[in-house]
């Protein structure tokens, strides 16, 4: 359950990138794991301000310095119920579960998704799940975003909680994501060590900021090298929102199919219609949690898990693959 009861307001600035976009759309991006249902239904019950003035067109077109405001109406406080949603289970044990999460589930309720997340695939799949940490997302320690595949860990009961939370606090995690990167870094191996904090008029957006910015450092191996895009292998040392997304944004390779950070349009891409074709039927960034490892909670032990990449990532790097080194 959840005790916030008051609506929540919020309000952002378009910048230049978002110009152009659908209201829904902007709005979609803007309100964290917020559906397109969701936005249209907000937009409909006159809750959207653009320029000072109620809105109630999804379509309407966004220009550079539109000031939008949204009251958000409070959550559905319900129960959270147990769910036959099929997991991919790497891993578990009496306290903890292992997930290769795929991408387009949702972690835990949201505005527009109170239900169908990840925290409902547990409790239906873990009978002796103990409910431990918020009500609202119990169990959860660390995060990925809904469209960025790969390993989580789920607390199963208060002691796994208070121990996974603290080395998530304190940055132990053993985490390693592939990705696949527009364009190519001149270096093999490297380290983009930039702030990373709420961009300023936007707050569902993180950007590299000197203004209330918080250390993050991300390193990244070059596996493979396609001419118009490269395979990373990249590793955190810090856990900030959006991380590995607005770094490689930063140093100017995003990340093919992110829709917020980095590239989803390949029309204008010098590339064989197969390649275009794999690249545009991504079901989300190319973004995968390849590696998780941390110290179980019972045993004291470290402990390693992998997950190979979903299908249409593992196409996409075919596709590349063929086009670089066609024979």
């Amino acid at each position: 359950m959840t005790d916030r009861t008051e609506p929540e307001a919020i309000t952002t600035e378009v910048a230049e990138e978002c110009a152009g976009l659908r209201l829904d759309v902007y709005l979609a991006e803007q309100i964290e794991d917020a559906s397109r249902s969701f936005v249209k239904k907000v937009i409909k019950d006159r809750r959207v301000r653009v320029n000072g003035s109620v809105c109630k067109r999804p379509a309407r077109t966004m220009a550079e310095g539109d000031r939008v405001s949204v009251t958000l109406p409070p959550p559905e406080t319900t129960d959270l119920e147990p769910q036959n949603i099929p997991l991919d289970i790497v891993h578990e044990d009496a306290d903890l579960v292992v997930v290769n999460k795929p991408s387009g589930l949702v972690v835990h309720p949201a505005p527009g998704h109170p239900s169908g997340t990840l925290v409902n695939a547990v409790l239906y799949h873990c009978p002796d799940f103990q409910h431990p940490g918020e009500a609202d997302r119990p169990g959860i320690v660390h995060r990925l975003d809904r469209d960025t595949s790969g390993l989580l860990v789920v607390a199963k009961s208060p002691r796994a909680m208070t121990a996974l939370a603290r080395q998530a606090r304190e940055h132990t995690f053993d985490r390693r994501y592939l990705a696949l990167v527009r364009g190519e870094f001149a270096e093999t191996v490297g380290v983009i060590d930039a702030p990373v904090g709420r961009a300023i008029g936007d707050r569902k957006r993180m950007t590299v900021t000197g203004v209330k910015g918080r250390d993050a450092t991300t390193r990244f191996e070059v596996l493979e090298r396609f001419g118009v895009a490269s395979f990373l292998a990249l590793e955190l040392e810090t856990g900030r929102t959006h991380q590995i997304r607005v770094h490689l944004r930063f140093a100017g390779r995003p990340v093919i199919g992110d829709p917020t950070y980095g590239v989803t349009q390949f029309g204008e891409w010098d590339v064989p219609d197969a390649v275009r074709a794999a690249l545009e039927a991504l079901e989300g960034q190319a973004l995968h949690a390849e590696r998780l490892g941390f110290e179980h909670p019972a045993t004291g032990e470290r402990c390693f898990f992998t997950a190979p990449p979903p299908a249409d990532f593992q196409a996409a790097l075919d596709a590349l693959r063929q086009y670089a080194n066609p024979h």
